[in-house]
């Protein structure tokens, strides 16, 4: 299943970024594909990017409220909103951990040999915060003598941007180099601490900062394809804990929000079919149910 995912991350990594011209155009593609919602951290001005990102949406949507009312267009974002709404439905996080461009990046600088650490779990609320205030609140409200607010997040925030966006454009454009400024070199530290930390921990960014795989989190209980526990299978053996790459000890929480669906507890760690996967509430069973150890069957008869 590893081996699945890491193409179908690959898959979708080029088709949200499918156009190949830009060494030639030396600019961001603007043509019809770019009204498809990109399903992950994706950003709109990467010059091979043929989709548009959820977040930058959102935030230009907010921050351009009050201009787009007092000018009687009455914009409210229904098709982005729906678009994040009706993937957070259907797969949640399982987008993260399938389907997100600076995911699958952290995933790879992991791999790299180094010592490992675990990111403390009350970081996990971060993107939360990030989400609350920089994508939504900071647009809205924090606004020039225009009306006019900025989109926080992308402006000062987002590594994706730098990496997939802004380092591109800086190649493709010299002349750009020119206006680099505090905020250029702000986010450039930013991406460099997130590529780093990578290295050590486990998708640090979509832990702690990613307000898009905040909002997939909300859905973590309704979603359509989810992980399940079935808790007569389960010995509590802990082995699903150290392979999850975000830190999710699934037989003790298995609605936990920060779950990507990676399916690495179902298929590398649990040999007892007591975790599976059901879509749409139909289960999909790994089906390798094991004798149970002595000590755990008569433990359950003793507590029953």
């Amino acid at each position: 299943m590893g081996y699945v995912r890491k193409w179908v991350q690959i898959i979708f990594g080029f088709l949200m970024n499918g156009y190949w011209g830009f060494p030639f155009s030396r600019s961001i593609y603007q043509g019809p594909m770019k009204v498809i919602c990109a399903p992950g951290l994706n950003c709109y001005s990467c010059p091979a990017a043929t989709s548009y990102c959820i977040l930058g949406s959102l935030q230009n949507l907010l921050a351009n409220v009050r201009l787009s009312l007092e000018a009687g267009q009455y914009y409210l974002g229904l098709y982005v909103v729906g678009s994040a709404g009706v993937l957070g439905g259907l797969f949640g996080r399982m987008i993260c951990g399938w389907a997100c461009p600076f995911g699958f990046v952290q995933e790879l600088l992991h791999k790299i040999p180094s010592p490992k650490y675990r990111v403390p779990r009350p970081l996990r609320y971060g993107k939360f915060f990030f989400l609350v205030v920089f994508v939504i609140l900071l647009p809205l409200f924090a606004i020039d003598e225009f009306g006019a607010g900025v989109t926080w997040f992308c402006k000062f925030v987002c590594p994706a941007g730098t990496l997939e966006a802004g380092l591109p454009m800086l190649v493709l454009q010299p002349s750009l180099r020119a206006g680099l400024g505090l905020i250029f070199w702000n986010k450039f530290v930013i991406l460099l601490l997130f590529l780093v930390w990578s290295v050590l921990s486990s998708r640090p960014f979509c832990r702690v900062v990613c307000p898009l795989g905040a909002f997939y989190a909300l859905f973590s209980r309704f979603r359509m394809v989810r992980l399940r526990l079935d808790k007569g299978n389960c010995i509590t053996c802990g082995a699903c804990h150290p392979v999850c790459p975000m830190g999710v000890k699934f037989d003790q929480s298995p609605d936990d929000a920060d779950c990507i669906t990676c399916m690495k507890c179902m298929t590398k760690a649990c040999r007892f079919d007591a975790i599976y996967l059901e879509v749409g509430g139909i289960p999909v069973r790994a089906g390798r149910t094991l004798a149970r150890p002595v000590a755990a069957t008569s433990r359950q008869k003793t507590e029953g």
